[in-house]
C-alpha cells in the first residue's frame, strides 16, 4: 500500500526515477504459457494485485537474520483488491504455513517441478512469482493482474523513507532471532526495529503466525495513514527520497514497470478512506493433520473469494462472532476478523 500511495504522487520525477524499476519478465512469459488455465476477470477496472514480501537476505545487514541460501520464499503474501472506481481496497493475507495445492511450475533452471499438495511460500522457493502466483489463483479462482515484490533490503529503506511508522506494543519485546529489544507503549520502528518487529514471532504474544499477521496488518494500516497524514504526497522535499526508496525496492510485471503505470494505477487509491481500506486473513485453522500448518475454513473463505472475484466489499471486524446458517441464507455477509487503517494503533 505505501508503494501504491506514494508512487502516484511523484510524477514529475518521472525521467529520474524510472529507470530504478526493475521488471520481471520471466513470470510474464510463463504466465502466459498457462494463460487457459488462469481464471478471467469478472469485474472491468477492479485490480488484483499480489504482493509478495521475499525472505532474500541478500545486502547489508541482513545476514543476522539467516544465511543467504540463494534461494528465497515469500515471507509474507498479500492479495490486494482495488475495488473498481476507487471505493476500497481489501489487502488479504495468506498465511505462509497454509496446506495448498501448488501446481507443476517452470524453474529458473529449466526444470520442471511436480505439482503437490504443500506449504504456501514453497510455491515462491520452487518456481518464483509464476508459481505463487498460479497457486493463488487455483486456490481463489481470482485472476491476478498485477504483482511487485519486496525484499528486506526494499522494505527497510521504505520504513526510513518515511521517517519511520509509530505502533503501540502491549508488551516489551526481547527476541534474538529478530535482533529486537523493545520497551512496552508507543515506539517508532525505523527500517531495522521494523522489520524485526513484523518478523518476530515467538517471542510476542502466543507465539502464533496468526498474531504476527496481525501485527502486520496493523503495521501497514500505520504506515498508509503515516503517509497519508504528514504531507509527504505534497512535499517535494519529502517525497523524494520516498520514491526513490520506494522504486529502487521494486520488482514488477511488465505492466507496473514504470512511474507512469504505477501513478495510472494509484490516481484512485491514494483518495480511499481509511476506514475503506481494510486488512484480514483468510479463514483457517490448524491443519487436520499437522497443527503446525493451516488449511482454509470453507464455506467462510470461498465467500470471501467470491466476494473479492465480484467487487463485492468485504466487512472486516475486529472482534467477530460466528455466523449462522440463516445469516448466509437471508444474504448477510457475517464480518471477517480483521482491521482498518482508520483503526488507532494503541486501540
Amino acid at each position: 500500500m505505501l508503494v501504491l500511495s506514494v508512487a502516484g504522487a511523484g510524477w514529475w520525477f518521472y525521467e529520474r526515477l524510472d529507470g530504478n524499476i526493475r521488471t520481471d519478465t520471466r513470470t510474464a512469459d510463463e504466465l502466459r504459457k498457462y494463460e487457459a488455465e488462469r481464471p478471467v476477470s469478472v469485474v472491468r477496472d477492479a485490480q488484483n494485485i499480489l504482493l509478495i514480501g521475499s525472505d532474500n537476505r541478500g545486502g547489508k545487514g541482513n545476514g543476522k537474520y539467516g544465511k543467504d541460501t540463494g534461494t528465497q520464499r515469500s515471507d509474507t503474501t498479500i492479495l490486494l483488491h482495488l475495488q473498481a472506481g476507487g471505493k476500497s481496497a481489501t489487502a488479504v493475507s495468506i498465511p505462509r504455513d497454509l496446506m495448498v495445492d501448488i501446481p507443476a511450475c517452470d524453474q529458473p533452471d529449466g526444470k520442471r517441478t511436480h505439482a503437490r499438495f504443500a506449504q504456501f511460500n514453497s510455491a515462491f522457493e520452487a518456481g518464483g512469482a509464476a508459481c505463487s502466483i498460479r497457486t493463488v489463483e487455483k486456490l481463489t479462482g481470482i485472476r491476478v493482474d498485477h504483482h511487485l515484490i519486496v525484499d528486506f533490503s526494499g522494505f527497510k529503506r521504505l520504513v526510513n523513507a518515511v521517517g519511520g511508522v509509530e505502533m503501540c506494543l502491549k508488551e516489551p519485546v526481547d527476541d534474538d532471532d529478530a535482533h529486537l529489544k523493545l520497551p512496552a507503549g508507543r515506539q517508532v520502528l525505523h527500517g531495522e526495529q521494523a522489520l524485526g518487529y513484523v518478523r518476530a514471532r515467538y517471542s510476542i504474544g502466543d507465539g502464533s503466525d496468526t498474531e504476527r499477521i496481525g501485527r502486520q496488518q496493523e503495521f501497514m494500516g500505520s504506515l498508509v495513514k503515516k503517509v497519508q497524514s504528514n504531507g509527504v504526497l505534497l512535499n517535494p522535499a519529502k517525497l523524494y527520497p520516498v520514491l526513490n526508496a520506494a522504486t529502487s525496492s521494486l520488482t514488477t510485471d511488465p505492466g507496473l514497470d514504470s512511474l507512469k503505470d504505477l501513478y495510472a494505477l494509484v490516481r484512485g487509491v491514494r483518495d480511499i478512506p481509511r476506514e475503506k481500506i481494510r486488512f484480514l486473513t483468510v479463514p483457517r485453522q490448524p491443519y487436520t493433520y499437522n497443527k503446525n500448518r493451516d488449511e482454509l475454513v470453507q464455506p467462510d473463505a470461498d465467500r470471501l473469494f467470491r466476494q473479492l472475484r465480484l467487487d463485492r466489499p468485504v466487512p472486516v471486524a475486529h472482534t467477530v462472532t460466528a455466523s449462522t446458517d440463516g445469516d448466509q441464507k437471508a444474504g448477510n455477509l457475517s464480518p471477517y476478523q480483521g482491521t482498518t487503517a482508520a483503526r488507532g494503533i494503541c486501540e
